[in-house]
């Protein structure tokens, strides 16, 4: 190899460890005594009130049961748990003498306070995105809401990764700090979209695939998964058995359900209950970039008819359907006949290619969160077996849905059914 090309090579080395090293250094900034709640402005407060919902910040930083916004709740990775921190105002184990400054600098940069760097499970690298008015104003809802001490376990990691300075590193790959400029060639509800998807919503954290280490793989928005469920393509909503459109997916995200697509259920759920709280005007910006993301649409799925199913399973669960699930998914029941409510054969968690959403919905419900009337399913975890799960899962896919028959749905529900109880 040519000496040039090594002194190539080791420049790059020489500069990527000393940008590493530069991550890793970081700075305390100095605490504050926490400000007061009429420090803030009404107007301040309201605009951060639609950021934090936006962000659907509620979710992650609150453990069952436990109090709004003071952390604790168990994020499964592939790497082991991290445990949500306590963004409350409290002063020893919230988030009470950090400054505008060093919050902000969580926000762009996954640094807290005191100079440690956080774990991407954050998702620093899309709220870098956010404008400075944005994050300004969701600094002063959380330091205007009631204070809770409240101190998260322990993260229960490999061992390489307890030690924090390694993030650096996966820094120079991913964070790209700043806000994103507008495109001007696009309309200004498009770039409203972008700028929610990619800032605050971070959707691609969940809809995007994640490479070894955990970064998001290109191109985004290609499907994912997320404590179990999986979460769909954003791009391929045209290759649905009946494709969407901009209105169909703007009602979906601020009511979460869709008369001729489905319930949001899952890690979804709570997110379209935080966006039933902002203006619909953000939902309808989010639905028209997304909707400009679209793939073509492609012929329809085969229908069902494959050597494998198992007929015997099959009419197991039609008769176990009838029992636990026809008073509402029946083509009679009231829900389906004057609720407007769309068939299961719309629903991606009966016609994708894997069967874990289905298995997860009937073993966990769908809750009700909105305080209107919205959609509700009971856990059936207590009441039916794995072999049961199967039973109806291959019924509902292969009689409703008219879908190749999925394989070892039993030992599929067994192992998510396990996961689900850690």
């Amino acid at each position: 190899m040519k000496t040039k090309t090594w002194i190539w090579i080791g420049g790059v080395l020489v500069a990527g460890a000393a940008a590493a090293a530069a991550w890793m250094l970081q700075p305390a900034i100095a605490p504050i005594q926490p400000p007061a709640p009429n420090n803030f402005t009404s107007d301040s407060i309201a605009r951060g009130a639609r950021v934090v919902a936006q962000g659907d910040c509620m979710v992650c930083h609150t453990a069952a049961g436990g109090a709004p916004y003071a952390g604790s709740l168990p994020l499964r990775t592939p790497f082991g748990t991290i445990y949500t921190t306590n963004i409350t105002p409290d002063p020893a184990t919230g988030i009470g003498n950090w400054s505008l400054a060093a919050f902000t600098r969580a926000l762009r940069h996954g640094v807290a306070r005191d100079g440690h760097l956080l774990y991407p499970a954050f998702p620093y690298i899309h709220y870098t995105r956010m404008s400075s008015a944005d994050i300004s104003d969701a600094y002063a809802y959380l330091m205007t809401r009631t204070p809770v001490v409240s101190r998260a376990p322990d993260n229960d990691l490999l061992l390489p990764l307890r030690f924090r300075p390694m993030l650096a590193g996966w820094n120079l790959l991913y964070l790209r700090p700043g806000p994103q400029a507008d495109d001007p060639q696009q309309s200004v509800e498009w770039n409203r979209g972008r700028y929610l998807v990619d800032g605050a919503g971070h959707c691609a954290s969940c809809h995007s695939t994640l490479d070894p280490i955990g970064g998001e793989r290109s191109p985004a928005f290609s499907g994912g998964n997320i404590d179990g469920w999986d979460a769909p393509a954003l791009t391929a909503l045209l290759q649905t058995p009946k494709p969407w459109n901009r209105e169909q997916l703007a009602h979906y995200l601020r009511h979460g359900w869709s008369p001729e697509h489905g319930a949001a259920a899952g890690p979804m759920g709570p997110v379209a209950h935080s966006l039933s709280q902002v203006p619909e005007a953000d939902t309808n910006a989010i639905a028209t970039y997304i909707m400009s993301l679209q793939k073509p649409a492609t012929k329809a799925a085969p229908a069902a008819g494959n050597a494998s199913t198992d007929v015997a399973r099959v009419q197991q669960g039609a008769i176990l359907f009838a029992g636990a699930c026809a008073s509402c998914h029946g083509t009679a029941a009231p829900m389906m006949a004057t609720g407007g409510r769309p068939s299961l054969a719309l629903s991606s968690a009966v016609t994708g290619d894997k069967p874990d959403n289905l298995i997860q919905i009937v073993l966990n419900g769908v809750p009700w969160v909105h305080p209107e009337p919205s959609t509700f399913m009971p856990p059936f975890a207590a009441v039916l077996t794995d072999a049961q799960i199967a039973s109806i899962a291959a019924y509902v896919r292969a009689d409703i849905g008219k879908r190749p028959a999925w394989s070892d749905v039993e030992q599929r529900t067994t192992k998510i059914r396990k996961e689900n109880q850690q």
